[in-house]
């Protein structure tokens, strides 16, 4: 594997930086105090590509490589992981979906708009008794004529308040269970289609999550995704690049908790010094940076053998899994080094535990990941 960055990634990590500095962080502590969705941030990453990274130009994208969306994805959510997720969910789970496994209506239609971040997209496969079973799908789709009825409910959809189209799993045949599952295009405004109420949650709480529910939904069969009884092998695969979006999600929260640390490491004294000098203190920050470079460099080899076209379904749920939980212990042991201050909002390292936690449950739990990784060891033996 090449560590070094060409001029281009180089670059790309450099723009996604400034912007997070400049259009993001200003706003950041009262979006997630209110909960407020970004959406003229969100505009401005459309207009930058930074909605559609790996998408082809021929679909409005910008056609970079998996690991300038690693380094982009880090350093916006560096600075807000609500942004980043919003950013994850339209990039991996939505627009490479799309390229890969939609027919030309859909890519000429969808994809375009979406690669271009004129539209939002949510990815719609949870339900209150599908999460980490996933195959357990009790939204049903019914075929009448050349559309199918769609009745069911899903939970838990990032950018569900305020996504244009919808990715949505239903069951097209029970009996087939997870062979008989299909993805859908369902655009927002479709009768019979609605969203709940946004959910209140503990963190990314800038970015929108709520239920959606589909009662007669009528949608036309050319907004099958893939094929009929697909849509179960289409949601993992697209889930397998999505783990590498929320494991760069987590690797910039777990830089932003180091960052902080050592800042106010250097300005606070204790025992008549600043706290950089003792030991104890050392030794976590020590601890931090080791297992932040070791989480880059699962994600990366991930990124790499994504662009190399090579199967990366074990190193994408390594990344994740290891990313996520390098994110909530650095940003645990950023409000112990910070004490009293780390437990307030001024200091901003509470918002990062709060953000981080997250990364270890959804796009498939780190229970999720650790089967998804025994798996692949146990057929590669």
């Amino acid at each position: 594997m090449n560590f070094e960055f060409t001029e281009e990634q180089i670059m790309i990590q450099q723009t996604a930086k400034e912007f997070a500095e400049s259009e993001i962080l200003p706003t950041a502590v009262q979006r997630d105090l209110e909960g407020e969705f970004p959406a003229e941030i969100v505009k401005k990453l459309g207009e930058l590509g930074f909605m559609g990274m790996m998408v082809s130009p021929d679909y409005g994208g910008a056609g970079l490589d998996t690991i300038s969306y690693v380094l982009a994805m880090t350093e916006i959510s560096k600075v807000d992981a609500s942004v980043g997720v919003i950013m994850s969910v339209n990039n991996s789970l939505v627009c490479w979906g799309l390229e890969q496994y939609g027919s030309d209506f859909i890519k000429e239609k969808y994809l375009i708009p979406l690669a271009k971040g004129e539209k939002l997209g949510a990815f719609a496969l949870s339900e209150p008794e599908a999460g980490s079973d996933a195959t357990n799908q009790n939204t049903i789709a019914e075929k009448d004529g050349d559309y199918f009825i769609l009745n069911g409910i899903k939970n838990w959809i990032t950018n569900g308040k305020s996504a244009d189209y919808y990715l949505v799993m239903a069951q097209t045949d029970k009996v087939k269970r997870h062979k008989g599952i299909t993805a859908f295009l369902v655009e927002k405004g479709t009768a019979g289609f609605e969203q709940a109420k946004k959910e209140d949650k503990l963190g990314i709480r800038s970015s929108d999550t709520c239920s959606l529910t589909f009662t007669n939904c009528r949608v036309p069969k050319e907004n099958i995704i893939w094929e009929e009884g697909k849509g179960f092998n289409f949601a993992m695969n697209t889930l397998n690049g999505g783990r590498i979006g929320i494991a760069s999600q987590a690797l910039g929260i777990a830089e932003a908790s180091l960052e902080a640390s050592l800042k106010y490491s250097k300005q606070r004294k204790a025992f008549g010094t600043e706290i950089a000098n003792h030991q104890a203190i050392q030794f976590k920050l020590a601890d931090m940076a080791v297992r932040l470079e070791a989480a880059k460099l699962l994600t990366l080899q991930a990124a790499a053998l994504k662009d190399a076209h090579k199967d990366y379904t074990k190193e994408s749920a390594m990344a994740k899994l290891y990313a996520s939980k390098v994110a909530v212990d650095s940003a645990l042991e950023a409000i112990q080094i910070h004490g009293g201050y780390g437990y307030v909002r001024e200091y901003l390292v509470e918002r990062y535990l709060r953000d981080a936690k997250i990364t270890e449950i959804y796009e498939g739990t780190s229970e999720i990941q650790k089967i998804v990784i025994a798996r692949s060891l146990l057929k590669d033996k």
